[in-house]
């Protein structure tokens, strides 16, 4: 091979071998330009992602917010006892009422303090040792009050007479029902306490559900004639009640004819005897029982259990209801007792 041949293949030979060299260099740059334009696009999608859910809470803060302006920090109560100015969705609440427990355990609502004596069986729940105790309905415990520092109290007839008192430790209310005008006061305290818990909508639906029973109730004495009589036993003794009485829901909401139009009206009802009940000839006879929530040594059963009762309408034709003490006695007013208390009639009436 002669000597130029040579330089030429060698000379070929060094500039393959260097474009070799150049390409794989270009090859590799490629690679790593595009590398850093994925993880370039990865952060601004990431980037992007963020800026979204930071938007997206800032949305659902503005609206929150909004929803806060328009729900209002406190609500002016009118009740019977004053004019109290609560706090909405107070943070502590004390019930010394057992309807108005009822009503908020039905809306959904967490309470801190009740008296825990004499707890209806529907409302046992609330023995728990999360529940501080306050005392009884008539004797309030002031200084459990004053360890737990309520947000709010609520209370009915029972504590009236320490209304001041529990209004100096707390916002109090009193959301007993007006006996006179039973129906549309149990509405009333229903929805204020809607509005004082911000549960409006779930009042409102809880009260659709109870009118509609008494509805019923309504039409089954609607096409009635029997006339009713209602007694409270205690202990052998006998109180008969009328409209607008404790226990006139009978008559005055649920349409029940009296047997007696001139019972007086009065807190511990009218004193009567056997000779009464037998003389009134109602054609229902509804008890109440108090023993069953003080106790005492006679039942209602026994108390009655004579030929004078015996000889009525109402015993003739088994029409002696024993209406449910707790509902009646104890608690009452409520979302619960109020629906139980038309059901139980209803089923007497049919």
């Amino acid at each position: 091979m002669t000597a130029g041949k040579s330089e030429s293949y060698e000379y070929i030979f060094k500039n393959f071998k260097g474009c070799t060299i150049m390409k794989k260099f270009l090859f590799f740059l490629s690679l790593i330009t595009l590398l850093f334009v994925v993880v370039a696009c990865g952060a601004e999608s990431e980037s992007d992602a963020q800026a979204n859910e930071e938007e997206s809470q800032s949305n659902e803060e503005a609206e929150s917010s909004e929803e806060s302006a328009d729900q209002p920090a406190e609500v002016v109560v009118e009740h019977e006892l004053d004019t109290t100015t609560v706090p909405v969705n107070p943070g502590k609440v004390v019930v010394f009422d057992y309807g108005t427990l009822e009503t908020l355990d039905e809306l959904g609502v967490e309470v801190a303090g009740v008296p825990q004596g004499n707890l209806p069986p529907h409302l046992e729940k609330f023995e728990g040792e999360e529940y501080t105790n306050v005392g009884s309905l008539k004797e309030p415990d002031f200084e459990a009050l004053a360890v737990l520092d309520p947000d709010l109290i609520i209370i009915s007839g029972r504590q009236s007479a320490v209304y001041e008192d529990l209004a100096e430790l707390a916002p109090t209310i009193y959301t007993g029902v007006d006996t006179a005008n039973y129906l549309e006061s149990f509405q009333t305290n229903v929805e204020t306490l809607g509005e004082i818990f911000a549960k409006e909508d779930v009042a409102a639906e809880k009260l659709d559900e109870v009118l509609a029973v008494v509805d019923e109730v309504k039409a089954s004495t609607d096409s009635s004639e029997g006339k009713g009589l209602i007694i409270l036993t205690n202990d052998g003794g006998i109180s008969a009640y009328g409209a607008g009485s404790r226990f006139g829901y009978i008559h005055d909401e649920l349409g029940v004819a009296q047997a007696d139009d001139n019972i007086e009206v009065a807190t511990h009802g009218q004193n009567v005897s056997f000779e009464y009940i037998a003389e009134t000839n109602p054609d229902y006879l509804f008890v109440v029982d108090r023993n069953t929530i003080v106790g005492g040594e006679e039942s209602a059963q026994k108390t009655l259990d004579n030929d004078l009762v015996e000889g009525t309408n109402a015993a003739q034709n088994d029409n002696i209801i024993y209406l449910d003490p707790y509902f009646w006695y104890v608690s009452g007013g409520g979302l619960v007792s109020v629906k139980e208390m038309a059901i139980e009639v209803k089923d007497a009436i049919q």
